[in-house]
């Protein structure tokens, strides 16, 4: 089983993981994309059900959810470089889809980095609009219904 990372996906726990995933955050989209800091934190996330996948004590996938009526919004999703192609993303988004529905929510919406469409339409998304610009990069809206 080499070269397999065991995670657990979960409900982030405590101030540290809290802190770690928005270290990942912005290691992810700061440093390695070039998002600007202020862009990467936009004043929302004490409002959101933050996601971790945890591997030997350390957040190295996050995401996070806004509840908006009967919609559930989903964004920053960052796994640590050495960490991708795992499947982590894909079981953050299934958490993030039950954690919807558990809370009432009817559609899923996001807004997909363009090299990453194909990892959400595999899941069920569609897309909404035409491609556009967002902190730089190339971006397009999806949804996917809960019912």
């Amino acid at each position: 089983m080499s070269g397999t990372l065991l995670y657990e996906v979960r409900r982030l726990r405590g101030d540290d993981e809290f802190h770690a995933a928005l270290e990942l955050r912005h290691e992810v989209f700061c440093v390695e994309q070039g998002v600007p800091p202020h862009e990467e934190l936009d004043g929302r996330d004490h409002e959101g059900l933050h996601l971790v996948a945890v591997s030997a004590g350390e957040v190295v996938g996050t995401c996070r959810l806004l509840m908006i009526g009967p919609t559930a919004q989903f964004s920053r999703l960052a796994v640590r470089r050495a960490s991708r192609r795992q499947g982590i993303a894909t079981a953050l988004l299934e958490l993030a889809e039950q954690e919807a529905r558990g809370a009432g929510s009817s559609r899923l919406v996001l807004h997909a980095q363009t090299y990453a469409q194909e990892l959400y339409e595999r899941a069920g998304y569609r897309t909404r609009g035409k491609v556009f610009v967002e902190a730089g990069i190339e971006h397009i809206a999806m949804e996917r219904q809960l019912g």
